[in-house]
């Protein structure tokens, strides 16, 4: 039986919930658990994670907890909390993955030096794909690290983001301490940061889909722009709260 808990912390994630559910239910095999994190959602996003309890609890065993205080970094370790199975695999809600996923993510850990692992993310809209931005992500999961860690670098760093779908052993992530709560943006760069110091990080050559909302509503040129400027900045040691003006939430 798989043993991998995929933690979903959600904020009125309505327009993409669902269908990411439904996704899940088509896993084969089946993840152990899907766990919805919700910190305070002001749209359907309850309803429709409650729903899918009804629908289609069985193969898909789905539970839905509610976070008293809303931030990424707070829902992915509340969910953490309350996971069962050996591997932890964070999925945002509007990230779309393969039928295969944790057939991948087992075969990738069973690589004893691995300690956590993420996937290539392309950047997709309801019509079109984002391949510039698609792939200086990519690109940016290499050379961030060799530009500003390249001790870290050389002993197995790379940098992912939550977009990747990024999945480690539960017992790495509590050793390190799980998700930094104090970090409004970028801990998931922080958690690669801390997942090294157990093994690699290893980019899996297989694809996700994630949204492209905040492309569309920024524009190719700008979010490109904000993406590097953040990247640099925190790359320096920026705090993370400064950051977070120029990333804010696009729904």
């Amino acid at each position: 039986m798989s043993q991998v808990s995929i933690v979903i912390p959600t904020l009125n994630e309505a327009a993409s919930l669902g269908r990411t559910l439904r996704q899940l239910v088509l896993l084969n095999p089946p993840a152990k658990e899907v766990i919805v994190v919700d910190g305070g959602s002001e749209d359907e996003t309850v309803a429709i994670a409650k729903q899918s309890l009804e629908l289609f609890n069985q193969p898909l065993n789905v539970q839905v907890l509610f976070c008293k205080q809303r931030g990424r970094s707070i829902q992915m370790n509340c969910g953490a909390s309350a996971a069962t199975g050996d591997i932890l695999c964070f999925l945002h809600a509007d990230t779309s993955v393969p039928d295969d996923l944790i057939a991948v993510i087992e075969k990738t850990l069973a690589e004893p030096k691995v300690a956590c692992g993420g996937f290539i993310s392309l950047m997709v809209g309801s019509q079109t794909t984002r391949w510039g931005i698609s792939l200086h992500n990519y690109l940016k999961t290499y050379y961030a690290p060799l530009l500003f860690k390249p001790q870290l670098f050389f002993k197995g760093l790379r940098l992912l983001f939550g977009d990747q779908v990024m999945f480690c052993r539960r017992t790495d992530f509590w050793d390190c301490g799980g998700f930094d709560e104090e970090l409004p943006i970028m801990e998931d760069g922080d958690l690669c940061l801390k997942l090294v110091q157990k093994g690699r990080i290893s980019l899996v050559n297989r694809t996700v889909q994630s949204s492209d909302r905040r492309v569309a509503r920024w524009g190719s040129w700008k979010a490109t722009a904000i993406y590097l400027y953040i990247g640099i900045l925190w790359g320096i040691g920026v705090d993370a709260n400064y950051l977070k003006q120029f990333y804010q939430d696009i729904r």
